[in-house]
């Protein structure tokens, strides 16, 4: 069958790839094995940076890696073992693979304490860009049909549904923390999936960006009933003086700069997650980093890095995503501006990712 793979450490590299087409008896226990029909995946900034690599490793055995993270598929057959799923469901699978240690053994692969990680379509193992393919049931999730038109945004409100829940898990060092004010610095999928969930914990949010307005960001974030701060007009600081400073930052903007200064504007006793990744050398001068150590050391502030999530938050992101179609009908879908038809085209997949502005998220239909 088809793929689309990237030759690891090669810029630009994004080609078509052939691997057999998967049986139940390539799953790792082909009793509790189930071959999905890939429907829709998602492409992101992670592909992006792949393709330029800045990371990503290709499986033992191979001299590619098929990318694609964040699958949408139906269960076209599953092993006598598997009971959450059946033929003909919906269905998303999570990213991480478990490695040696004791949070792999007991199911937290997401937060493995190996160096050397395992991601379907980012490190060591292939990914979802494909015709088919195989796994097994512990990393199957199901997708209510009432969410197919949403299913390819399973794997990144996974990514918010952690990042918050680490955040409150995290704060119970307060035994006391109720936050109000939030920022989301980005408003790519995470920051706009981010701005809907914490508006459904009821805190007030300002989502910053540097597109200008008016736009779609704007629009989206209004309709969830937060409010779009353009950093081209508005700087954080400036935000600071006029709300106050935030309980809670939640950093999805791929800059280090940003994510850095965000340190610098968070409230006593609040939290900062980290959700970006930042592939590259940058360094940044100027920061003030005595003040920000002390402001920090004495306001009790916190900064989590999150990443991944395991099949407990792709439940809580589905979740969220089924209750902001309750509270903000049809607002989400509005997230998905890119479709491009099947992946015969790799340069055409990246170059989208990488020159098109207008382009919030791109996806591709691998079959109907």
């Amino acid at each position: 069958m088809k793929t689309l793979a990237v030759t690891p450490g090669k810029k630009h590299s994004a080609h078509i790839a052939e691997l057999p087409t998967p049986t139940l008896a390539d799953a790792p226990a082909p009793r509790r094995g189930v071959v999905v029909r890939t429907l829709q995946v998602g492409v992101d900034a992670t592909d992006a940076e792949i393709d330029e690599a800045l990371y990503g490793r290709a499986p033992k055995g191979y001299d590619f890696l098929v990318v694609g993270h964040e699958v949408f598929g139906v269960v076209e057959e599953v092993g006598p073992d598997v009971t959450h799923v059946k033929p003909g469901d919906y269905c998303t699978c999570t990213v991480r693979r478990p490695g040696p240690t004791l949070f792999d053994i007991i199911g937290r692969n997401d937060i493995t304490g190996h160096e050397e990680y395992y991601e379907r379509g980012i490190n060591l193992r292939h990914g979802f860009m494909t015709e088919k393919f195989v796994d097994d049931a512990e990393f199957v999730v199901k997708v209510p049909e009432g969410l197919k038109h949403l299913g390819v945004l399973s794997e990144p409100a996974s990514v918010c549904a952690k990042a918050i829940a680490q955040a409150y898990l995290a704060q119970q060092r307060l035994q006391v923390w109720e936050p109000k004010l939030a920022f989301v610095t980005g408003a790519g999928q995470i920051g706009l999936l981010t701005t809907m969930m914490l508006r459904l914990r009821g805190l007030q949010v300002f989502t910053l960006a540097r597109t200008k307005n008016p736009g779609l960001k704007e629009e989206i974030v209004k309709a969830y009933g937060g409010t779009y701060v353009s950093t081209a007009e508005t700087s954080m600081e400036e935000l600071v003086k006029t709300v106050g400073k935030p309980d809670l930052i939640i950093e999805a903007t791929g800059s280090a700069q940003v994510a850095f200064d965000s340190m610098r504007h968070l409230a006593i006793n609040g939290a900062l997650v980290w959700t970006s990744v930042t592939g590259g050398g940058k360094s940044i001068a100027q920061f003030p980093a005595d003040q920000v150590n002390l402001e920090w050391v004495l306001g009790n502030k916190l900064l989590v890095g999150s990443v991944n999530g395991n099949r407990h938050h792709f439940a809580a992101g589905l979740g969220d995503l089924a209750l902001s179609e309750t509270m903000f009908p049809g607002v989400t879908e509005r997230i998905l501006t890119t479709p491009v038809d099947g992946f015969g085209d790799p340069a055409k997949i990246m170059s989208l990712l990488r020159d098109d502005k207008t382009a919030l998220k791109v996806y591709v239909n691998v079959s109907k």
